[in-house]
């Protein structure tokens, strides 16, 4: 409320359908308006009974193809600053796919992004190369990243990113996303679960989303407030609302390269003088994220959740 103080808000019947192609039609971060119910004005605690009338422009929002067939799409979070991607080389894989199709929506979006590497304390030496390839690899492209073991305390070089900052935390089930909040909060905001042992897989825990006010404390950290969006874990990223001749905006080494290109609508496909299909040839594009960009124009020519 305007006054500082928290009300439990409802969505009006009607609001739900007003043409919204959404499975959330108010999403974590918006700013909304409320009127009081005048016909039960209290509930049984006294606290007033409000419904939510209207959702502000919002400045900009982090959206997925919903696997809910009868929606379009299903919206993370909305008014954030920034988006945390918390990713895992193993126990469980972030596969590269997902990653690429998270940071093609944040570009879409303009969202910074933040990549950071869980569960280094679990990785053998492979794993470790692996890691620092990966690493290499997004911070080559333009990412910060920054790698941490969750579960050994609290990630205190973390605390300068996030001071000031309205922080969408995101990833797969299972990459440590609730361990991570609890650890930066110093004490157990969320509940946390185990990976499965046949799958080594994560299994979902946090079931809804939800903002956390933290105080942030620590060397160099100027402003000492922040906000913490924690989300579902979600096991894949379709992507929505993207028209073919732009994916490539959102990549941005292939962008940066299809500067060379012959011809001006390049899709970077089959067309001759592609100088985006040489660089993925001579090494200078990871394949890796060439693929990815080919899968999202899969989504937009079939129109399929991947």
């Amino acid at each position: 409320m305007d006054d500082g103080t928290d009300a439990e808000c409802h969505v009006k019947g009607n609001f739900r359908i007003r043409g919204i192609r959404s499975t959330n039609p108010v999403a974590v971060g918006d700013y909304v308006n409320v009127q009081r119910d005048k016909v039960q004005c209290t509930k049984e605690d006294g606290n007033s009974v409000y419904w939510i009338t209207d959702v502000e422009e919002r400045r900009n929002y982090i959206i997925r193809r919903s696997t809910n067939l009868s929606k379009e799409s299903h919206i993370l979070a909305a008014n954030i600053d920034q988006v945390a991607l918390i990713v895992t080389v193993n126990h469980p894989v972030t596969s590269t796919v997902f990653i690429d199709r998270f940071l093609a929506t944040c570009e879409a979006y303009r969202v910074h992004a933040i990549l950071i590497f869980n569960k280094i304390d679990l990785l053998n030496e492979e794993e470790l190369a692996q890691l620092a390839e990966l690493r290499a690899l997004y911070e080559s492209v333009g990412y910060e990243t920054v790698e941490l073991s969750a579960i050994s305390g609290q990630p205190s070089e973390l605390l300068p990113l996030l001071a000031g900052k309205t922080t969408l935390l995101s990833g797969n089930s299972g990459v440590g996303k609730s361990t991570l909040l609890n650890a930066l909060f110093g004490r157990e905001m969320t509940r946390t679960g185990k990976i499965s042992d046949a799958h080594d897989k994560g299994m979902h825990t946090t079931t809804f989303s939800e903002m956390y006010e933290l105080d942030v404390q620590g060397d160099n950290v100027q402003c000492t407030k922040g906000w913490l969006i924690d989300t579902p874990g979600i096991k894949g990223f379709g992507t929505i609302d993207f028209e073919r001749e732009e994916v490539g905006h959102f990549f941005r080494d292939i962008f940066r390269t299809s500067a060379d290109c012959r011809f001006g609508n390049c899709t970077h496909t089959t067309e001759p003088g592609c100088a985006v299909i040489e660089a993925v040839e001579h090494g200078e594009i990871a394949m890796s994220r060439y693929e990815s960009y080919l899968s999202i124009l899969g989504d937009c020519t079939e129109a399929k959740y991947r």
